[in-house]
C-alpha cells in the first residue's frame, strides 16, 4: 500500500512514515498541504492520506476539503493532539481521526485497516 503522510514537522512525519513501514506499507512524506496537492495532482496512486492537522497555510481540514473539492475520494485520516472526536463531527465525511498521542502506533495501522475495508453489503 502507498501511503501519502502529509506533516509540516519533519520528527513527526518520519515518526508516522515509520510505524507505517513497519506495516508493511510504502510511506512517501511530504512537508505541508501545498507540496501533497502537487504530489496528488502528479500521482494519484495512492491508497490513502495521512495528514496532520494543524499544519502552517492549510490545515490537514482545509487539504480534506479541498481534495474532495476536486472529487478525490482517496481514504483521509486525519492525525490531531487536539480532541479528534470533535473534530470528526466538524467534519463528518473524514473516513477517520485519530489522536496523534502515544497509542499512535497501534491506533494508526488499526485506523488504516478500518478505512480500507470494503464497505460490508
Amino acid at each position: 500500500m502507498r501511503i501519502l503522510v502529509v506533516d509540516d514537522d519533519p520528527f513527526a512525519a518520519e515518526m508516522v512514515a515509520a510505524v507505517l513501514e513497519d506495516g508493511g506499507c510504502d510511506a512517501i512524506v511530504v512537508d505541508g498541504a501545498g507540496p501533497a496537492q502537487t504530489v496528488l495532482n502528479a500521482d494519484k496512486d495512492f491508497d490513502a492520506i495521512v495528514s496532520d492537522m494543524n499544519m502552517p497555510g492549510q490545515s490537514g481540514m482545509e487539504l480534506f476539503r479541498a481534495l474532495r473539492a476536486q472529487g478525490s475520494s482517496v481514504p483521509f485520516i486525519l492525525l490531531s493532539a487536539d480532541d479528534p472526536d470533535v473534530l470528526a463531527q466538524r467534519e463528518p465525511r473524514l473516513d477517520a481521526c485519530i489522536a496523534k498521542d502515544a497509542d499512535l502506533e497501534t491506533s494508526l495501522m488499526v485506523t488504516l485497516a478500518d478505512v480500507l475495508l470494503p464497505p460490508a453489503d
